[in-house]
């Protein structure tokens, strides 16, 4: 084969091969932008189910604390009848003491 051609087929090659080179580096580019995309989509969707398990959380929590609440006063108000009625209850008593000291105090200045 004479020298040109071995030449022309040599700077051939060459080209076709830097052309492969030039194609596998616009994959590879491409490979890693779509990565890259697919990366961030997941990292929102695991931000995104992160906030709405929090949202939840607090949810639950608001629920909790409000269940707690009425069930306080609900036993504020059964203590605090209980204290009234024990209160009616001593309402006699404490009107015939009263009554009865007063009965001294009026008997001690005669």
């Amino acid at each position: 084969m004479p020298r040109p051609e071995v030449l022309e087929r040599i700077k051939t090659a060459e080209s076709e091969a830097d052309e492969a080179v030039a194609e596998a580096e616009r994959e590879r580019e491409e490979r890693l932008a779509e990565a890259r995309e697919r990366a961030e989509e997941i990292r929102e969707q695991a931000e995104q189910r992160a906030n709405e398990r929090a949202d939840e959380r607090l949810d639950e929590a608001r629920e909790e604390i409000d269940a707690e609440r009425e069930a306080i006063l609900a036993e504020g108000e059964r203590e605090r009848e209980a204290l009234e009625a024990r209160a009616e209850g001593n309402v006699e008593e404490v009107v015939a003491f009263v009554v009865a000291r007063f009965e001294e105090e009026v008997h001690a200045q005669t």
